[in-house]
């Protein structure tokens, strides 16, 4: 085989959240409407969380972009599709064994059941990996509880690429790294799985999200992080607002790429990722040490909370009243719920974490060792 293909690809966050994202009706009709009327050949999206808001994009767009894939997951769906000018030839998801905690609602990654997915397109007489993800978000980057959660993810993800990806001709992979280039997570993906940043060559210096020039980024933001969060090269194709809205299409910024592919050259490059993965590898051990200690702790909050419950049992007999009979008995419902919440963050979750956390160390060490075998240490 023989010649070059170009191909343009779009990746957008679109902040689809239903009932809680700001203007989202109005903003996922404008982001179908752009993509139709665009000339591109794959599109990959992010936090489309409603099925709906994909049926309509899909409708729009149907006519230059014939095929599609939502990856169904999790509670509510992972939130992450594909459009493609280019038959879609197969599909696989790998759900990560990490995606935030349950409990943590406000924060709501778990309920997606994130991970990877791929669909394998056939552009003229190539077959292109196109790759599709969206990591665990970070929300306090100077004490980030997620950063071994991420870390997983992004090891995880190189690692399916890394073995998926025969029979290719080329990889792609877009979404929303939740990550600077800087990060452990985003030299993880790049370097076990030799991937290259297609940004990186770029002229232009803006960024993914959080930019001062988007309506939904924070005035304090603004003023601190000017260029925006992730700060990397690429261009930006769409306007800053919706045509005659005041508010943008999201609150992350689209990147579009241009790609050409020369059939029969390798696309992977050999990039020396050792002490990368040394490093995830102590975060991930701290992380197994950390969850050993909260589990003592809600093992210690259990042992407290039974003793309010078992001499509040002893009581029914002298209470006369039923006002304070009632109160006896809504305490003991709230106290109850809190023992059931301590000791399953005590058994089945923290091992679910544990073994997790495990299972990524051992992966990590493996494939540290055979690096040094074949690199040298």
């Amino acid at each position: 085989m023989t010649g070059e293909v170009s191909i343009n690809i779009l990746t957008l966050n679109c902040w689809g959240i239903p009932y809680i994202s700001q203007n989202r009706s109005a903003r996922m009709t404008a982001i179908a409407e752009k993509l139709a009327t665009e000339n591109y050949d794959i599109i990959c999206l992010q936090e489309v969380w409603s099925i709906n808001d994909f049926k309509m994009i899909r409708a729009k767009t149907q006519e230059q972009l014939p095929y599609s894939h939502y990856f169904y997951s999790g509670v509510v769906g992972s939130g992450i599709c594909i459009l493609s000018r280019f038959p879609i030839k197969d599909v696989i998801y790998h759900k990560w064994p990490l995606n935030g905690y349950i409990h943590k609602i406000h924060h709501a990654d778990w309920f997606g059941g994130k991970g990877v997915g791929l669909c394998r397109l056939q552009i003229h007489n190539m077959n292109i990996n196109v790759y599709i993800v969206h990591l665990h978000a970070e929300y306090d980057r100077h004490n980030d509880e997620y950063i071994a959660h991420r870390v997983l993810q992004a090891f995880d993800t190189a690692q399916f690429i890394r073995m998926t990806y025969g029979g290719a001709d080329s990889v792609i992979l877009g979404g929303d790294l939740n990550t600077e280039p800087q990060d452990l997570a985003y030299r993880i993906i790049c370097g076990v799985a030799g991937l290259t940043d297609a940004c990186s060559n770029s002229s232009s210096n803006l960024g993914t999200n959080n930019c001062a020039n988007n309506s939904y980024t924070s005035s304090k933001l603004a003023r601190t992080l000017p260029e925006g969060k992730q700060v990397t090269d690429f261009r930006h194709p769409f306007p800053k607002r919706i045509p005659y809205k005041d508010f943008s299409y999201s609150d992350h910024e689209a990147v579009m790429a241009t790609f050409k592919f020369s059939v029969g050259e390798s696309q992977f490059m050999n990039i020396d990722i050792k002490d990368s993965l040394k490093e995830a590898i102590d975060i991930c051990e701290t992380s197994v040490k950390h969850v050993h200690r909260q589990r003592f702790w809600y093992l210690l909050y259990s042992c407290i909370l039974i003793i309010p419950l078992v001499w509040s049992m002893g009581l029914d007999c002298s209470v006369t009243s039923l006002e304070v009979s009632i109160g006896f008995n809504i305490g003991r419902i709230l106290l109850t719920a809190i023992l059931c919440y301590t000791l399953f963050m005590s058994s089945i979750w923290n091992s679910v974490e544990k073994n997790a956390l495990k299972a990524a160390c051992l992966e990590m060490k493996i494939y540290l060792t055979n690096l040094n075998n074949i690199m040298g240490k």
